[in-house]
């Protein structure tokens, strides 16, 4: 029994797609389809069912999925063990809101990569219930997110911190010198906002729900890069992370507005799936933000 086949099986196993996995193993749909016979023929059972263009487990399938990825982690484990930390190298997928994008890249990345230059990293924006879909279909390994607290017994999260948030504006606004502000003193103004939906958006919006209010952008985005480059040239309101305002804070571009009637409970969570492999790469790239995009 071929190791190769085994590990083509639990790719379309854990995607439910050949096609799927093709991409992900940089297979034709072809080669993906003639594995899985092999491996069919030579244990003398169907694995899948397939049915009008969907496949799903037999019995057979399930049972020796458990074996099959056993066998694989315990493959990558051999093969990372082999090479010494400065070495490691494997392809890593991250999802994330784009303002947590943007600032890993800005930040971090190069230092990231000096230390580990072997391990591929692909960051793909998406909002939480699309990382959440991601994860259990195992089409990304990590997701960072910035909403709401999370904690679901399917998954693991590796570190977790409380965001702060401000209303923001730019230093020549009339509303930058007031020292207390309610929603519905600014409710009218042009708001500048990540889209609609999208993590700590989605929470805010339910937040102005509950005081029956609504608020139409005039500018939607997801580069918190422009929304605060707009809003320094004197252009808007917006609602953001700290972390994504504290430069144009120091730098005097900006100015925080004390708005008070606006609660938000938003968090910050590296989380990945109970039942994902944890190889060396993988444990390098949690370490590394934890100790970098985490810190106070």
């Amino acid at each position: 029994m071929e190791i190769r086949n085994l590990i083509t099986f639990v790719h379309v196993a854990e995607l439910n797609s050949f096609t799927k996995a093709a991409h992900i193993l940089d297979y034709s749909q072809s080669t993906v389809s003639f594995q899985i016979k092999q491996l069919e023929t030579e244990l003398d059972c169907l694995l899948f069912e397939r049915i009008n263009h969907t496949i799903s487990l037999t019995e057979e399938g399930r049972k020796l999925l458990k074996y099959a990825q056993n066998i694989t982690q315990l493959t990558d484990e051999f093969n990372q063990n082999r090479n010494a930390a400065t070495s490691l190298n494997g392809f890593i997928h991250v999802v994330t809101p784009d303002s947590v994008c943007e600032d890993m890249m800005a930040t971090n990345y190069a230092d990231f990569h000096k230390h580990y230059p072997g391990i591929r990293l692909k960051f793909t924006t998406a909002d939480t219930d699309d990382m959440f879909r991601m994860l259990n279909h195992n089409e990304a390994d990590l997701m960072l997110t910035l909403d709401n607290h999370i904690y679901q017994n399917d998954y693991v999260i590796a570190k977790e911190e409380q965001v702060k948030m401000h209303f923001v504006t730019g230093v020549s606004s009339p509303y930058a010198t007031e020292k207390e502000l309610a929603i519905r003193d600014i409710a009218h103004e042009p708001f500048i906002l990540t889209e609609k939906g999208m993590g700590y958006r989605r929470v805010f919006d339910k937040a102005l729900a509950k005081q029956s209010l609504e608020i139409q952008p005039v500018l939607e985005i997801g580069r918190t890069d422009i929304i605060t480059d707009v809003l320094s040239k004197g252009i808007g309101i917006s609602f953001l992370p700290d972390f994504v305002t504290d430069k144009a804070i120091r730098d005097g571009r900006l100015v925080y507005l004390n708005v008070t009637d606006i609660k938000t409970d938003i968090w910050k969570q590296l989380i990945y799936h109970r039942n994902k492999w944890i190889s060396q790469s993988m444990n390098a790239l949690i370490e590394y933000i934890k100790k970098m995009e985490f810190k106070n």
